[in-house]
């Protein structure tokens, strides 16, 4: 199993792709516990269109949970205040920021795990 993806709308994942060597290509995080099973998700994500950070085995996937740097906001931008369906049609109309490998590197690396049970803020997906 890698845990892929979460960290990016549907709609950026397809606005943001860009091919290999483009000054603007994105990158998205993955984590997983198998060498060649993070190999083959690296070599899906190439193939849409981005490149890979791996930021480790699955216990270090918390990294890209909601309410921590690297969550979909770096693809958005400033998310306006809204309600869920609302948020779902202003991704429609948002084409994203490009996020490269070396910033999502330093959002993860920045990540602040929260104490068990503290309160979160409530996400938009």
């Amino acid at each position: 199993m890698v845990k892929a993806f979460n960290t990016i709308t549907p709609h950026q994942l397809l606005s943001l792709a860009r091919p290999v060597g483009a000054p603007d290509r994105s990158a998205l995080p993955i984590a997983g516990d198998n060498t060649a099973a993070k190999a083959e998700v690296a070599q899906l994500l190439n193939l849409l269109g981005y490149d890979a950070v791996d930021i480790g085995p699955l216990t270090d996937s918390w990294r890209t949970e909601p309410n921590t740097p690297a969550y979909i906001h770096p693809y958005l931008g400033e998310i306006p205040a809204m309600d869920v369906d609302a948020f779902r049609q202003w991704t429609q109309l948002t084409p994203g920021i490009p996020v490269p490998a070396a910033q999502l590197t330093e959002l993860i690396e920045t990540a602040v795990r929260r104490p068990a049970g503290e309160a979160r803020l409530p996400s938009a997906d």
